[in-house]
């Protein structure tokens, strides 16, 4: 049988400890009991804290622990360590945490091909705050990746994924991802046939592998450049229309070289770039909430090429407009 710790603090997101405590500790058990069958246990679950007293999470809840992870006795002989989700402040909590961030320390120097520590959603920044994640792949909360981003550079995240992998180290996305996370781990530890039949029981769509459906533009206002701003907020109410780069270019008050420059180092994007996305979030807002055809809603982006703008919206979404809309549309 395995041990999975999962590591309790103040502000952490309840349903992020107690979900996935739930997945490991009925794997092989709910199934079973589905099919009338011996529940077969694979995993012992803890939530520790720093000194063995109740974990308060973000939503009021409070849970027993099971002991302390800064005592020997209580943290040894864990074959996995898992990372809950920051639901307050982030940098409220990484500041109160010195100790957990310490102690996180130890996990560098496991480069084993078995994943001995993971994290979900926000939690990705207690890893790299503990240096686990430098020169790694890892992925956080799409709306954090900026900020992830500024904060640990010498990391490589992937915020449109939704797991991964690199060494000994395993990241999840968004908020609700340790669904996919625990599910994955499951597998790891205890074989594809035990993950399917968790899915199954808990009826997880386990074919996710992507949240860029989820993300949203964000985050390439923080800025200070006013030339950038001013276009910026110009683009905003004329997308739609036919945009050359010369124009743009006028439009910021700069020859097209400076525009490039002072765009790309003020939003990471190129100003082509950003027009696009532009133009895929605002056709995402009509495929959720009207009934116009898909047609309909590509040419009123500014698009006239119907099949050119779904690679496009698939590459940036992960999913076709017509799959887009049955998924999310009102």
């Amino acid at each position: 049988m395995q041990t999975v710790s999962i590591v309790g603090f103040d502000g952490a997101l309840a349903s992020a400890i107690t979900g996935v405590i739930d997945l490991f500790r009925l794997a092989g058990v709910t199934w079973a009991r589905i099919h009338g069958e011996k529940p077969n246990h694979y995993f012992k679950t803890r939530l520790l804290t720093f000194d063995g007293d109740p974990c308060k999470c973000i939503n009021g809840l409070t849970l027993l622990s099971d002991g302390a992870w800064n005592d020997r006795s209580s943290s040894i002989g864990s074959d996995l360590v898992i990372i809950p989700t920051i639901g307050a402040p982030i940098e409220k909590v990484l500041a109160d945490n010195p100790a957990l961030i310490s102690w996180l320390g130890q996990f560098r120097d496991r480069d084993s091909g078995t994943v001995s520590i993971a994290s979900n959603c926000t939690g990705a920044f207690f890893l790299a705050e503990a240096g686990l994640l430098e020169g790694r792949e890892a992925t956080t909360h799409w709306g954090f990746s900026r900020k992830f981003r500024e904060r640990y550079p010498g990391v490589g995240l992937d915020p449109e994924k939704l797991v991964t992998v690199d060494g000994p180290v395993a990241c999840a996305g968004g908020g609700m991802a340790w669904w996919d996370l625990g599910v994955y781990l499951v597998e790891r530890f205890a074989g594809a046939q035990v993950a399917r039949e968790l899915a199954k029981s808990f009826v997880i769509d386990a074919g996710r592998t992507s949240q860029a459906p989820y993300g949203a533009l964000q985050a390439r206002r923080y800025h200070s450049d006013g030339a950038i701003l001013k276009l910026q907020d110009w683009l905003d109410g004329h997308f739609h229309q036919m945009i050359t780069m010369q124009e743009m270019a006028n439009r910021a008050g700069l020859t097209e070289r400076s525009l490039m420059r002072r765009f790309k180092a003020a939003t990471g994007e190129t100003p082509v770039g950003y027009l696009q996305v532009l133009r895929i979030e605002n056709a995402r807002e009509l495929l959720e909430s009207s009934r116009e055809t898909v047609e309909s809603v590509v040419r009123r982006v500014g698009y006239e090429d119907v099949s050119s703008f779904s690679r496009l919206f698939r590459k940036h979404t992960g999913l076709a407009p017509g799959a887009y809309r049955a998924r999310f549309g009102r």
